[in-house]
């Protein structure tokens, strides 16, 4: 076997092995995102033209939200919150259009006082799909049925269902970071 015949096949192992190692960095780094992201990562890979761009948007996202200021709460503001929302669930029975309404501005308040920004919601589906990204799909049906019940064209099991989607996007806000009965920072 002559010299160059040996070149070559080192050659070409060295780039199998390349190639084998960038595949395996992919194969992570993807993984490392369908976990973090939950469904969101699906649904953000089919809105964009294709796997990497979908990728690409979900790592922007990780980089905006690594750059907030997003905390617990302190046990007062979490007591505070909860008495809050259980008013919020009493006016169901009298009111559910306007209980929907509340239960998605204590949300929205709740999610100011954590430190993610609240100027949009996309944005704030953006900003939220980082560490709630299993949760999410709560937060988009609660707010279409509360746009709907904005021109009552909600129903009242609709509004129900509203609360129970606000709810699981609250109690996640509420004590993430944090379990309840321990007191934050």
């Amino acid at each position: 076997m002559s010299l160059t015949v040996i070149i070559i096949i080192v050659a070409v192992v060295v780039v199998l092995i390349v190639c084998a190692v960038a595949a395996r960095r992919v194969m992570v780094r993807r993984r490392g995102l369908q976990e973090r992201f939950g469904p969101e990562y699906e649904r953000t890979v089919e809105a964009q033209d294709s796997r990497r761009a979908g990728e690409q948007e979900l790592r922007e996202r990780e980089e905006r939200h690594d750059a907030l200021d997003i905390k617990p709460l302190p046990a007062a503001a979490r007591d505070r919150y909860s008495r809050d929302w259980a008013h919020v669930q009493e006016q169901f029975v009298d009111r559910p259009d306007e209980a929907v309404h509340d239960a998605d501005r204590l949300v929205t308040t709740l999610m100011s006082e954590r430190g993610y920004p609240t100027e949009g919601y996309e944005q704030q589906l953006r900003d939220l799909s980082v560490e709630h990204g299993k949760t999410l799909e709560h937060y988009r049906a609660a707010h279409d049925v509360n746009d709907r019940s904005s021109s009552h064209r909600a129903t009242t099991e609709e509004l129900r269902g509203a609360m129970v989607h606000y709810r699981a996007l609250f109690e996640e806000l509420l004590h993430d970071g944090d379990r309840p009965g321990r007191d934050a920072a």
